[in-house]
């Protein structure tokens, strides 16, 4: 029987190869912060980085000599790079793509990008299941976060009326948050069933009300000063439940990065959320 180099280290007493990763949308403002997390955790290795746009064969690594190759062509550079896991920052219609790329070549995927329909993450499952490969997909990989969608699925078993808001910056693309989108989900799973929403008799200024989710108000806030941020408020006679979290800045999702990027490589299939990594527990 064929023995692998993996098993040669382990029963030789040795460490372990590093976890091989390829950040794609190397560039943008998550994706620089992911490459210079992976180079500085221990047993993980940055092996390559895509961009849209590419004039260079190499990217330089910050705080080391080290070069990576950099190509504008995930495929190919797979091919190459012999990766373990595919990171991927970006955006609904650029991480499918990625993500179709990278499964069909047995490379596992962390997917933090926002605006993924229930069809995507299907498409994701069923890829991962046919190449017998993991994704993680969040829409927020901070800690914090995490506890309040799990908070807020715990309220909603309690209240019959809620209301989301989520505060961003000016630059963001879409809205409302793919955070909020998951937070109501939850929410209205737990419930089992839509929220009370209020009608209003006259909306003097339209769209006051913000969208509406089974029930749930959800409102955007777009500006300068914010990063990111929600509140879920819940609702019933006498008394209200406020649940916060605020974002200062992208340092808090980093750990959650690196935990998916140890994690999907001994899964299969698609695991979506953070808090499956955390292994909340489901009672009260």
């Amino acid at each position: 029987m064929a023995i692998t180099k993996h098993k040669l280290l382990h029963r030789w007493g040795c460490d372990m190869e590093p976890i091989r990763v390829v950040i794609n949308g190397a560039l943008g403002r998550m994706g620089q912060e992911v490459t210079k997390a992976v180079v500085r955790e221990p047993g993980l290795k940055a092996v390559g980085a895509v961009e849209k746009e590419v004039t260079q064969k190499y990217l330089p690594l910050a705080e080391t000599v080290e070069l990576i190759p950099f190509s504008s062509d995930l495929d190919s550079l797979l091919k190459v790079c012999n990766a373990d896991v595919v990171v991927d920052f970006t955006n609904a219609e650029v991480s499918m793509a990625a993500a179709r790329i990278a499964l069909k070549q047995k490379v596992n995927m962390v997917i933090g990008t926002t605006g993924l329909s229930e069809e995507n993450l299907a498409e994701i499952e069923k890829l991962c299941q046919a190449n017998k490969v993991g994704a993680v997909v969040a829409p927020n990989f901070s800690l914090g976060a995490a506890l309040l969608i799990h908070l807020s699925k715990i309220a909603a078993k309690f209240f019959d009326h809620a209301e989301i808001i989520e505060m961003h910056h000016e630059k963001k693309a879409d809205a409302p948050s793919g955070t909020a989108i998951a937070t109501a989900r939850v929410m209205l799973q737990a419930r089992g069933k839509p929220f009370i929403y209020p009608e209003v008799t006259r909306e003097v200024l339209g769209n006051t009300r913000g969208g509406q989710m089974d029930g749930i108000a959800i409102h955007s806030l777009r500006l300068p000063g914010f990063m990111a941020g929600q509140e879920v408020v819940f609702g019933r006679a006498g008394e209200t439940l406020i649940l916060r979290h605020n974002t200062i800045n992208r340092e808090c999702y980093l750990p959650g990065v690196i935990l998916a990027i140890k994690e999907v490589t001994k899964r299969k299939g698609l695991t979506y959320g953070l808090d499956a990594l955390l292994r909340f527990s489901s009672e009260l």
